[in-house]
């Protein structure tokens, strides 16, 4: 996967190809799809949601460029895997998940995996997690209409909010640097996720 899906196709950072070989994505997807684990693909997870394809959390990961000492929020935790990457890049992760039933699962799996030290809150992603900000990036694994406001708010000077942003069907994922004069989105590439449901995505 690291090799043939991520190096050889423009992941670049070190320390992110080294945390994508290091979580085992097996135990984050459901046991009958365990021998599709490591596909080029999302596969669902229940409750509509799935578990992101590997390349595009990678993807999301590099744009944010963390060096480990950061805090960090994950929008919609689903199976915990992109939290477990992020657990691999920073000090410390907050992962929020709508679900009730996800969010339980995710951290079941998160400590079974080793990541015991990701914190995974139930509510609302798209409004973030005010207590616990400001955070130096921002992950956000499905689409909203346009960046939540309250996320970009959360991110401390400097920070880095990577969100899927656009329609339903088709969406661009773009970064987004919180600077003195404002939120500016500096890159963005074509994707695909699944809706962000909340006050700041899809509605409830």
């Amino acid at each position: 996967m690291v090799e043939r899906q991520l190096r050889a196709r423009d992941i670049a950072d070190e320390r992110v190809l080294g945390a994508m070989g290091r979580v085992p994505r097996e135990l984050f997807v459901p046991q009958e799809l365990r021998h599709r684990a490591y596909d080029d693909a999302a596969l669902p997870i229940g409750d509509g949601q799935t578990i992101s394809q590997p390349y595009m959390v990678a993807r999301i990961c590099e744009e944010l460029a963390l060096r480990g000492c950061e805090r960090v929020l994950d929008v919609g935790t689903g199976s915990g895997y992109g939290a477990a990457v992020l657990a691999e890049l920073a000090a410390e992760v907050h992962s929020i998940e709508r679900v009730t039933e996800l969010a339980e699962r995710a951290r079941t799996t998160l400590g079974r995996a080793g990541y015991e030290g990701v914190e995974v809150h139930v509510g609302d992603g798209s409004l973030g997690l005010p207590e616990h900000a400001p955070f130096a990036a921002i992950a956000v694994g499905a689409a909203a209409p346009s960046a939540p406001v309250a996320l970009v708010e959360q991110l401390e000077l400097g920070g880095r909010l990577v969100v899927p942003v656009g329609r339903r069907k088709a969406q661009r994922l773009e970064l987004v640097l919180r600077l003195a004069e404002g939120p500016a989105v500096v890159r963005s590439v074509p994707c695909r996720f699944v809706p962000l449901v909340g006050e700041g995505g899809f509605g409830p």
